[in-house]
């Protein structure tokens, strides 16, 4: 995990701050942001690749490639690239032990 944000924020500083969970850490992000960029802004990455210990940031950013699966604390997993950020989300890197 890096300290710093993946992506900075340039514009809009000033719309209402939420906070929800990424695995089990309080993180901060705004009003309308999606999932993944509340993730990248906040200096983490979305998950780790299948295919290596790299950290993955998501590729098409556009919803047609299936790279920016992420799991809620519930079970079930979302696009972060399409689904808005909610006051009080909890989130995982990693499929939950229940997930099948």
């Amino acid at each position: 995990m890096i300290a710093a944000g993946r992506i900075v924020r340039l514009a809009e500083r000033d719309r209402t701050q939420l906070h929800f969970f990424l695995d089990g850490q309080t993180r901060t992000a705004l009003a309308g942001d999606t999932v993944l960029t509340a993730m990248l802004a906040s200096g983490h990455a979305l998950r780790k690749s299948e295919f290596g210990p790299e950290w993955r940031a998501g590729f098409c950013l556009m919803g047609a490639c299936q790279d920016c699966w992420v799991w809620q604390d519930e079970g079930p997993r979302m696009r972060a690239c399409s689904a808005l950020i909610a006051e009080g989300m909890r989130l995982r890197t990693t499929p939950p032990e229940s997930w099948p």
